[in-house]
Formats: C-alpha cells, sequence, structure tokens
C-alpha cells in the first residue's frame, strides 16, 4: 500500500525513494522524460534538499486539472489527478503525508488535497501508464524487472499462501491427462503427494506416516480400514471430482457438509478455486486454476527410496540452514542429503546446443542485468572469449546502483529435461560466487551448481520449486535445501567436468563423470517441470554466511568456463 511505502520511505535510511504500483509500465521515451524532469525538479528545490514528490505518472482528470508553474519538463498540479501510480518521493514528503493522516476516500483523490502541504510537482506527460485492461490483484507486477535491471534491490522475498490449518485432505480425481487438482492444492501452499492407483493400498499406519509428511493425497489407495479411519476424523476433508471413482467405503452423505467437496466436471476454474478454498477455509489466490503437469510426469510422486520415506531420528547437517517453506518438508521430518549408491553418471543420447565458448555464440549470449541480492550488475565488458575459454571478471564499478561489476551468460532458448555439461575453473577469494543453473521466472524454479570462492574444497547444490502453470506468478522465496558437496579437490586451481542431470523424476550432479549428490522427487521438494534458461556468471552475494565478505584489494578477479554441451 502507499501508506506502507511511507512508513518505510521514514524509517529507511534513503533520501528519495521510487514508488511503483504492481500494475505500472513504462512508456517509450520515459527514460528521457524522467531525466529532464529529474533535473528540473532539483532546480526547482535548490535550497531544500530536493523535491519532496515527484509524479511520473498520472492521469488528468477529464484534462481539468489545474496546473500552475509549468514548464518544458515540469508543473505544478494544484488538482485533478488520479491513478497516481508512480512516482518519487522523499522523507520529508513522506514524513509530511503521515502527519496528515488519516486517509479519507481512496488514496489518490485525498493526495489532490495534500499537493501544496508536499510541493509536489509532476512530469508535463506522464512518463509511465497504469495497465487498463484488467483490475489490479498484485498477479503481475514490474518490480522483478526492475530488479533484473539493478534500479531496485528486493532484499526480503515475499511470504508463501498460508497453509490450511485444517486438514488432512484426501482426495480424488477423474484420472484426467494434466493434474490440474494437485497443482492447484500446491499453489495454496500444501504438501501434496499424488498416486497413480496401481500401489498397493497403505494401511492404517502407511496412512498416518504419508499424513505426517503431507497435507493433501490425491487418489491415495487405501483399505478400507484405514479410509474408515480417516473420514470418522473430526479434522478430515474430503474432496472429489465428479468423474472420480469413490473408492470402496466412503459414502458422503455420512460426512458433515463442511467436510467435503465436489467439482462439477461443468464447472469453471474459478468455481474449483471457490470451492477447494471454502474447504480449506482459505483465501482465493489471483491465479486462475491450474491446467497442471501431464500426468505422464508424475509430479508430486513421492520417488524417494521407500527406506528413506519415514525415517526420523537422523542428524541434520549444520552447514546450511533448512528451508521451512510449503514445499520443502517439515524440519520434523529431519531431512538430509542422501548419496545414492545405484547411481551411474547418465549420458546424453543426443546434443542439441554447445558452445566452446572460446568465441561469441549466439546460442550462449551476453546478458546485462542483475538480481536482487547481488552487489554486482552484469556488463558485456567483463566477459572475455579466448583460447582457454570464456574469462567472467570481477571489479569495483566507478558508477552506478551496484558496488561491483561482473559479466554472465544466459541461453537464449529454454530447455525442459536434459544433461547439462561445462567445464568450470571457479573464482578464487571470499564475496564471491561462480554459478552455473537453470533458472526460471512465473513460476520460479531452479537447479543450482555454485562454488563459493571463500572455500573452494566444496560446491552448493540446490533446487527451488514453486508450483504452477507456464506465467504463474508464484515465487514466495527460497524453496529448496541447499547443501555443500566436499569436492576432495581445491576446485580453483584447474578445470573439472561439472553436470546437472535433470529428469522428469530425478536430479543428479556429477562431477568429473562421478556422481556427487542425486535427488528424486519430494527429496526434499519436487522436481521442476518447467522449461529453463541455462545461465552461467560470476556474482557477489550481500549475505556474508554464503561466501564471506569480499576483499576489494584482491580485485580483479575471473571465473572460467569452457566446452559447454547440452544434451537430451
Amino acid at each position: 500500500s502507499h501508506v506502507e511505502a511511507w512508513k518505510v520511505i521514514v524509517a529507511g535510511p534513503d533520501e528519495f525513494v521510487l514508488v511503483l504500483e504492481d500494475d505500472a509500465w513504462f512508456k517509450p521515451g520515459a527514460k528521457a522524460a524522467i531525466d529532464h524532469g529529474w533535473r528540473a525538479a532539483l532546480d526547482r528545490s535548490a535550497g531544500k534538499g530536493g523535491p519532496r514528490l515527484l509524479y511520473l505518472s498520472y492521469s488528468d482528470a477529464g484534462g481539468t486539472a489545474l496546473r500552475t508553474d509549468t514548464c518544458k519538463h515540469l508543473f505544478r498540479p494544484v488538482r485533478g489527478l488520479w491513478h497516481l501510480s508512480g512516482y518519487v518521493l522523499s522523507r520529508q514528503g513522506a514524513a509530511s503525508l503521515l502527519r496528515s493522516m488519516p486517509v479519507v476516500g481512496p488514496v489518490d483523490l485525498w493526495m489532490n488535497y495534500r499537493f501544496g502541504e508536499v510541493e509536489a510537482l509532476a512530469l508535463t506527460s506522464p512518463a509511465i501508464g497504469q495497465r487498463h485492461d484488467a483490475m489490479s490483484d498484485n498477479a503481475y507486477s514490474v518490480m522483478p524487472y526492475l530488479a533484473r535491471a539493478g534500479i531496485v534491490d528486493g532484499r526480503h522475498g515475499a511470504k508463501p499462501p498460508v497453509a490450511a490449518a485444517s486438514g488432512p485432505l484426501l482426495a480424488w480425481t477423474a484420472g484426467a491427462e494434466r493434474e490440474s487438482l494437485a497443482m492447484g492444492l500446491s499453489m495454496l501452499g500444501l504438501r501434496v503427494r499424488a498416486f497413480d492407483g496401481n500401489e498397493e493400498p497403505l494401511d492404517g499406519r502407511e496412512l498416518s506416516d504419508a499424513l505426517g509428511t503431507f497435507d493433501a493425497l490425491v487418489d491415495p489407495p487405501l483399505v478400507p480400514a484405514a479410509l474408515a479411519d480417516a473420514i470418522a476424523s473430526e479434522r478430515a476433508l474430503i474432496l472429489l471430482e465428479t468423474s472420480a471413482r469413490v473408492p470402496e467405503g466412503l459414502k458422503l452423505d455420512q460426512l458433515p457438509p463442511s467436510h467435503y467437496a465436489i467439482l462439477g466436471s461443468g464447472d469453471n476454474n474459478d468455481a474449483w478455486w471457490e470451492a477447494i478454498c471454502r474447504l480449506l477455509s482459505i483465501g482465493k489466490p489471483a491465479e486462475p486454476f491450474p491446467a497442471g503437469a501431464r500426468r505422464e510426469i508424475r509430479m508430486f510422486r513421492d520417488g524417494r527410496l521407500p527406506s528413506l520415506r519415514y525415517r526420523s531420528g537422523r542428524e541434520v547437517p549444520a552447514s546450511w540452514p533448512m528451508d521451512d517453506s510449503p514445499w520443502v518438508l517439515p524440519p520434523a521430518c529431519r531431512w538430509r542429503p542422501t548419496q545414492w549408491q545405484d547411481s551411474t553418471a547418465k549420458r546424453g543420447r543426443r546434443v542439441i546446443a554447445e558452445a566452446s565458448l572460446t568465441h561469441p555464440s549466439t546460442s550462449f549470449p551476453g546478458i546485462t542485468e542483475t538480481f536482487p541480492g547481488n552487489m554486482a550488475a552484469f556488463a558485456p565488458e567483463n566477459i572475455e572469449f579466448g583460447d582457454e575459454g570464456l574469462r567472467v571478471t570481477v571489479n569495483a564499478a566507478e558508477r552506478g546502483l551496484r558496488p561491483f561489476r561482473s559479466g554472465a551468460l544466459a541461453s537464449f532458448h529454454s530447455f525442459t529435461y536434459g544433461r547439462f555439461q561445462v567445464e568450470i575453473r571457479p573464482a578464487a577469494g571470499p564475496g564471491l560466487i561462480t554459478g552455473f543453473f537453470l533458472h526460471r521466472g512465473a513460476p520460479r524454479q531452479e537447479i543450482d551448481i555454485e562454488f563459493a570462492g571463500s572455500n573452494p574444497r566444496r560446491m552448493l547444490i540446490n533446487v527451488y520449486f514453486n508450483p504452477g502453470d507456464e506465467g504463474a506468478a508464484m515465487a514466495y522465496g527460497y524453496r529448496g535445501s541447499p547443501c555443500w558437496v566436499d569436492l576432495g579437490f581445491d576446485a580453483t586451481e584447474g578445470f573439472h567436468e561439472y553436470v546437472i542431470d535433470w529428469r522428469d523424476d530425478r536430479l543428479a550432479w556429477i562431477v568429473d563423470g562421478e556422481v556427487v549428490h542425486e535427488r528424486a522427487s519430494w527429496d526434499p521438494t519436487p522436481i521442476p517441470h518447467l522449461s529453463m534458461r541455462l545461465h552461467a556468471n560470476l556474482w557477489v552475494p550481500r549475505s556474508h554466511e554464503l561466501a564471506g565478505r569480499i576483499n576489494e584489494r584482491t580485485l580483479p578477479a575471473s571465473a572460467r568456463f569452457r566446452k559447454l554441451v547440452v544434451a537430451d
């Protein structure tokens, strides 16, 4: 909200802050208009510490807005501006607005009566527009793009959806080609295990064990006694698609109406959200109900070894904090990385992309951006191709919003599953991270290999998973349980081959032909299922716990990459 933004400005360290609503977009020529307007505003407020409030985005109420003190780039508004979705506000301006509280009526109309108090200015013509093709519901946002460009920085991720307090939930579907119900429940923040229906029926103990780990079971095969015990629980909830095969012994007329819901085959997606969220007593998300992943992918299956599924009491490694988020096994399960003894170094069958990295490649171009948490901005001049492959260099920045400058590559195309292989010689030194990873947004999913220059004898691996169809704005934080893998050598002393082998049911990390770590579905996250771009970079984390504190006297520092191959 605008009011919360004003509070942050007053409490925060910055003298000026850009405030944008989630549906703002930049008009052609916005950069020049904002630059000229800001310079004119500084001239007008010389001796006052700068402008208190400068509107970059607004709508003139039918062309009737009162304007005074007009020049080529600015005017002083008196009344008649609304849709105030983008502005620069000073600490003084924010304090003045807070002193004028409470807000009466819509914020933008209330602010019309504050223009004089905050000495408001506005661009002669708005440089930022507001979407008019949909209601603002926070389902889309310009902020991630500003973060990638280094204009703003997100230091705290948004909170995940609130998981249902009731439960457990047992659901049965019609067995469609796409598993929309399992995906929809996952988007609500539930840990979901899905079944194929041909498994051995769960008895009472096995059902209890499964519900100790998962919030919802979709299409679970149950022995009649286990089902009877489950529906006898005062907390159990039942969800059925109309064409689902009803399990033997399930009689809905014996359940309270608040304990079950039926999803009609002819209902629209919004009706499904309504029914499910009413049953779970949680708010309906902004995202449309998902089509879901193809059933053949077998999303949300428990792919862990049977002996590891419900084992407890194991010591959690102290090398990295665990992630207590909805799509990760809860800390009570005491998950820890497990080496799968029967693994082999899988080989791709067909090369689909490759680059020696001795010269520029249109398949893997350099990128100019950054991301929250990175103190370096990526620039083309910080990557160099040569006989030993790609050299990415980080150095101190002479100007810009980030104190350091570095380089990065990203594949032009996205990939869904495959074998991703490269030779890397990471950068040495504290405060540096060399990365090789797959990544996507909306929803955010990622598979990582990273090297911390402060301890180059180990490799950090991780998986980020958020549910949803392509385009779903599910990116609530860091999903996954990162862990360190001891390499047995100093990675910065020479090139070694590193591989991410990504299959629909399993992930393997391979070093010099040997599998060093492997995860299956729900060990401890689902396996990412949507296409991702391949990245290679060198960056400077804000977190000193991750890689130590950077020593600028050791810069410039470089990481090298060569012989990049993508196979199916």
